[in-house]
């Protein structure tokens, strides 16, 4: 829980506020952004709710957050931000919220299939959202996009008795059922692409649903500064010029979603999307 004796000066005064713990994970800021802002390398509360959809968009940041950073100085009813998610995005495809510490605080995302849902990462493992998914008929399928965001899989396993895919790149330490070797392009269903991707870490891939959807983990996202599309040299563990060349392997793939782990979700056409993955590839050929 929060801690008001440890929160930022920086804060607006008022019922929410934000704690020195903050990994400065970026969701509340996606998630409610009139009333969270980034401070230096942290959130901070900007500007207290002044309506009940911001008061519910920032309850339902203080859920998401991983570190349990948001906290309130009065009491506040929680249970409709939590039973808010998951949140769709588009048709079938929905945001899980409830982010991991031992993910960094990583997107994930359930897709609802008759076949069986798919759920690309893990979130955390809370009873609520827990709650959600069994109403939306469970979890056949996990997805991993790489090693870092697998957070509580063991838990959604045992739970859901559901099918785990990670490349065998990436599997080290992950009991998963299925593992992808090699870097060829493999399809799971008519519907659902993967596509090896190596670069922030050797095994990474990302997920192309319906041609549409493309779940990129920590690969590609979207940067609102820059208008387009961004990879994180920084956080290049593998390497950096694989990364570049694999993200030329998106450049055969047409979608109009960027629904990445960490950074910016991105919706644009896929002329758009398509133009702007070609902008990105040159500018990593250009940082070094």
């Amino acid at each position: 829980m929060a801690n008001p004796k440890r929160a930022y000066s920086e804060n607006v005064s008022g019922t929410f506020f934000v704690d020195d713990t903050c990994i400065d994970c970026d969701l509340c800021r996606q998630i409610a952004p009139a009333v969270f802002t980034e401070d230096d390398d942290h959130s901070i509360v900007y500007r207290q709710p002044e309506t009940p959809i911001e008061a519910h968009r920032a309850a339902m940041a203080l859920v998401a957050c991983p570190t349990g950073s948001i906290g309130t100085r009065s009491k506040i009813d929680i249970k409709t931000a939590a039973a808010a998610y998951p949140e769709l995005i588009e048709e079938n495809v929905y945001f899980c919220g409830f982010a991991s510490p031992n993910s960094y605080g990583a997107a994930s995302y359930i897709i609802l299939r008759p076949e069986g849902n798919v759920l690309i990462d893990s979130p955390r493992f809370a009873r609520t959202l827990v709650g959600r998914l069994e109403e939306l008929g469970g979890v056949s399928l996990m997805v991993f996009s790489h090693r870092d965001d697998v957070a509580d899989h063991e838990k959604f396993h045992e739970h859901f008795e559901c099918r785990r895919i990670v490349h065998r790149a990436d599997s080290r330490g992950i009991n998963a059922e299925e593992l992808i070797d090699g870097q060829d392009l493999l399809a799971l269903d008519k519907d659902l692409l993967v596509v090896p991707v190596p670069g922030h870490t050797r095994g990474h891939i990302v997920l192309l649903y319906r041609d549409k959807y493309l779940f990129t983990g920590d690969h590609l996202a979207w940067s609102d500064s820059r208008r387009g599309l961004i990879a994180f040299r920084d956080v290049a563990w593998y390497s950096w010029p694989e990364q570049t060349k694999s993200m030329k392997r998106l450049l055969d793939l047409r979608f109009q979603w960027v629904l990445p782990g960490h950074g910016r979700r991105g919706h644009q056409s896929e002329e758009l999307m398509h133009q702007k993955l070609k902008e990105c590839i040159e500018w990593m050929k250009n940082r070094t």
